[in-house]
């Protein structure tokens, strides 16, 4: 640490940051623009201005840009000195000569980096009287609006963009005061985190179109602390509500996690929540003369209660099916319901299997799972058979960190600071740390690799049991390996042999257990080389290592008793059978005499159940989710439903308390089964603490969702009643539905929103962390459930897969992914709808031609008993015999994939 003065005051400071971030970390104010704590500094806007003196006798000293400026030991500097300040105001008065008046009407008004940064200068008179440049604005997609005439030049958009992310459809354009930022035509941005624009602009140039078909100020949304539903990763969000509606989705910083940048469809696939397609109350399928398939009527809470408690004292034997996007609590709640022996995960057998094998690698393994954070210091990356840009896009994007950070040791022996950002880009020269992707066809990180080999799944299992054999001759290896295979791996070898944390990288995605199995003896044998090796497995639910933990039988033994009538009853959490199952197996479970559905959106099992009780979703309920490194996090209701939508696991509590199940009678509030279920799951008993307990006070008063400057709270009820009503009462959490209450910095886990005096943009975050990129004060939400045992040592996967074997009249059909499209809610929200790609078949080039298919020609594809039309996409890399399919777009649900099917004849048409 160096000492530097400030004003004439000592302060300790870290002589690897610049100056700028140093202040901030301390606590002062200095305007800035260009410069972002995740892409460092460029000293392109010259608005951190600050006085730098020789010693304590210069009285005159120089201006420098505190950005720009390296710490070190005895620096003298003033950020009050009237002349520095003077030049401050000047920047912002120049700045703002081409900017329009127009904040009352700019959707970033109130929440401006802009605003702020102008008020804290000082400048509040404008002199310009001359016409203001103009530009036209782009259509960039149903995600962000453009407004060009409101840029103030910090370069900031384009840096993240295709410096950061590596985007490559959206740049700079002109020069001097005509520069302008944004696509060489109107169209989609291509990059699959374009939403980041709206957090990193400064001034209104990109905003949130989504809010802008519902614009609400920031100051009118009820605000709390959540975690995205809509993939493993585990990001931290903040999402706003107002009058019942949810209207947008900001990033919760986490230092772990997702640092300061989230995916497109974490930030807007949120309005499935808005969906017409809810269910609002409990719904009983009307039986008797005329009443039809599929009709339904509601019926009152206490009625529903009552007759499934009735079904449940009548029935010969009740099922649960689990859920990988309900809670902990849900499908704890679930399998005390049914009872251990009649709970079943809800997942493929396939992923059953693979989640088995991933939770024993986790608890028995010798290597750590990465957190994001970590994933970027890696030095070396494998990834074997996962697409992970579309399955995990926030893991994608801190690989491509990972890879660049080789920039930073080239700066380094040069002696450039890491944070001088263009000069360690061309320090570097392109040099990147290796990154190798083996799949079956194209990722969307093959920009990114040095090299790529495509080959079916189990050939790619092999070659990981051969890499951990060739690093450890005591690992299994493949016998009779083609000197390709030798060759290519000679070179994976000796680059992860040559790293110093290498990192390993694997999933669900091409649903095989042998390379669950291959990478983590990988893994494990770089441990015993003393690697620092990370070992990452990606599944695809929002809580499913959660459901693991939780345990539960295969739906393989539920179909059985379905069969054996040893059950008439199913209920369903949060589950659409007829995505999880294929058709003949989702059919069996609903042929059950009752069968109960608890979900959100109406969907095929819903349409089928008995009775449907309506569920809360993630903005209205609060609970836990396990991520993919086995960290739990806890996520808060942002507002209250109404009507009878209610929480899962409060559902089934009520049902037990109905049917005079003691179990539920220490479950009045969340802290209640969270208690429970830590004494009965000996890896889930840090989840008691991982937020304050409902009684957590501070000063005596509750974490308020609602901001201070909340308007219309009598308006908003007016139709009703000219009264005020009583805000609900939350006897779950430490946060209330009020604008009253503590108005500090609450604890991390309750962090509702980032604001501070002086700061009402994002950038208010500075005000809340540690350090400035570094972790939250008190440290980032959450714990860890998994940590390798001190000299863990575990026996390797002794059984390599045998080679893939193509069949003359067949192919291997394979679910490729989708961002936009393979992921169930996400779905319900129009602008995702609207990017997701249209039904069809992938072949390889050789399997096209043997069929006579053009591209984009249909044919004839049968699964079971289902058959499709779908358009033949040819893909050239892809294995001969071997298919792909999109997983989860609406019309291909329920297969079962992996899956054997057969070849059409050739010629064969629609």
């Amino acid at each position: 640490m160096a000492t530097i003065y400030i004003d004439n005051k000592p302060y300790q400071a870290n002589e690897k940051q610049n100056l700028l971030h140093a202040c901030l970390s301390l606590g002062f104010n200095i305007p800035y623009f260009c410069w972002h704590p995740a892409m460092n500094s460029v000293g392109a806007c010259r608005q951190c201005a600050v006085k730098e003196f020789k010693d304590e006798n210069d009285k005159r000293g120089k201006i420098v840009m505190s950005c720009m400026t390296a710490v070190r030991d005895g620096l003298r500097i003033s950020i009050d000195d009237p002349e520095v300040k003077e030049f401050r105001a000047r920047v912002i008065e120049w700045l703002m000569t081409n900017h329009p008046h127009d904040c009352p009407v700019c959707d970033e008004g109130g929440e401006c980096h802009l605003q702020d940064m102008t008020v804290m200068t000082g400048h509040v008179y404008r002199r310009f009287r001359f016409r203001k440049r103009t530009y036209v604005n782009q259509d960039l997609g149903p995600f962000v609006n453009h407004e060009m005439n409101r840029c103030i030049q910090c370069y900031r958009c384009v840096r993240f963009y295709n410096e950061y992310a590596d985007g490559r459809d959206f740049g700079v354009f002109a020069c001097h005061n005509h520069v302008y930022f944004g696509r060489h035509k109107d169209g989609v941005l291509e990059s699959k985190f374009s939403g980041n624009l709206v957090e990193v602009c400064p001034t209104g140039v990109f905003t949130d179109k989504t809010l802008k078909r519902h614009y609400t100020r920031k100051w009118d949304l009820q605000t709390a602390p959540s975690i995205c539903p809509h993939c493993g990763m585990g990001c931290n969000t903040i999402p706003g509500e107002r009058y019942g509606t949810l209207r947008r989705i900001r990033t919760r910083y986490s230092g772990q996690v997702n640092g300061y940048f989230i995916c497109d469809r974490g930030r807007y696939g949120y309005e499935f929540v808005n969906s017409p397609e809810r269910i609002k109350d409990p719904l009983r399928r009307v039986s008797g003369e005329g009443a039809g398939p599929g009709k339904y009527a509601p019926f009152e809470k206490g009625t529903a209660l009552g007759a499934i408690k009735d079904v449940l004292n009548v029935s010969r034997g009740v099922m649960g099916i689990g859920s990988p996007r309900a809670s902990l609590e849900a499908n704890f709640a679930l399998k005390k319901l049914v009872g251990a022996e009649n709970f079943f995960l809800g997942i493929p057998d396939a992923d059953y299997r693979i989640l088995s094998l991933v939770l024993d690698i986790y608890t028995k393994g010798s290597a750590r799972t990465p957190t994001l954070d970590e994933v970027e210091s890696s030095d070396a990356i494998l990834i074997l058979g996962e697409d992970v840009s579309s399955t995990a896009p926030r893991l994608a994007l801190a690989i491509r960190q990972a890879v660049k950070r080789k920039s930073f040791e080239a700066a380094g022996g040069m002696t450039i600071p890491y944070w001088d950002d263009k000069a360690v880009r061309i320090a570097a020269g392109g040099r990147r740390n290796p990154l190798f992707i083996l799949s079956c066809s194209h990722t969307g990180l093959d920009d990114m690799a040095k090299e790529r080999y495509f080959a079916a799944p189990d050939d790619l299992a092999r070659l990981a049991f051969a890499f951990a054999s060739r690093i450890d001759t005591g690992a299994p290896g493949p016998e009779g390996m083609s000197p390709d295979f030798k060759d290519l791996t000679a070179r994976i070898c000796g680059a992860l042999e040559s790293s110093k944390n290498p990192l390993i990288v694997c999933g669900a995605g091409a649903k095989n257990e042998g390379l669950v199995q291959g990478a983590a003896n990988l893994a494990w044998a770089l441990r015993k080389q003393g690697k620092s090796a990370f070992l990452s497995f990606v599944l695809p639910g929002a809580n499913e290592l959660g459901l693991g933990i939780i345990g539960g039988r295969p739906v393989a033994d539920a179909l059985k008793a379905i069969g054996e009538q040893k059950a008439d009853t199913v209920i369903a959490l949060e589950n659409d059978l007829y995505r999880s199952l294929d058709k003949k197996n989702a059919d069996t479970l609903l042929s059950a005499k009752f069968s109960i559905t608890l979900d959100q959106i109406s969907n095929e099992t819903t349409k089928k159940s008995w009775a449907v009780l309506p569920a809360a979703s993630f903005a209205e309920s609060e609970g836990t989710y396990v991520n993919f490194e086995g960290r739990a996090q806890r996520f808060y209701k942002v507002f209250v439903q109404g009507g009878g939508t209610e929480e899962s696991w409060k559902w089934l509590r009520d049902i037990m308390l109905e049917a005079g199940r003691p179990e539920a009678s220490n479950w009045d509030t969340l802290d209640g089964i969270l208690r429970d279920m830590a004494n009965e799951i000996p890896v889930l008993a840090p989840i008691t603490g991982i937020a304050p307990p409902e009684t957590f006070r501070i000063a005596g008063m509750k974490v308020p969702r609602q901001p201070h400057r909340y308007s219309g709270r009598t308006a908003m009820h007016a139709d009703k009643s000219l009264l005020e009503p009583k805000p609900p009462e939350d006897r779950d959490s430490a946060l209330s539905f009020s604008m009253e209450g503590y108005a500090g910095v609450p604890p991390p886990a309750l962090i509702q929103r980032f604001w501070a005096p002086g700061w009402n943009s994002v950038q208010a975050l500075n005000k809340f962390q540690s350090e400035v990129g570094g972790p939250l004060r008190g440290g980032d939400p959450g714990k860890r459930l998994f940590e390798p045992g001190p000299g863990a040592s575990p026996a390797y996967f002794a059984q390599v897969p045998p080679g893939f074997q193509p069949r003359k009249d067949e192919w291997l059909l394979l679910p490729v992914y989708h961002i936009f499209g393979s992921e169930e809610l996400s779905m319900h929200a129009p602008g995702i709808a609207s990017l997701a790609p249209d039904p069809y078949i992938a072949l390889s080039e050789q399997d096209r031609l043997q069929l006579g298919k053009q591209e984009g020609e249909y044919m004839e594809v049968g699964i079971g008993e289902t058959s499709y039309s779908l358009p033949v996409k040819p893909v050239r890399e892809l294995p001969e015999g071997i298919a792909l399919m999109p997983s989860g777009l609406p019309g291909l649900s329920g297969i079962g994939f992996p899956v054997w099917i057969k070849k059409p004849g050739k010629g064969a048409r629609r």
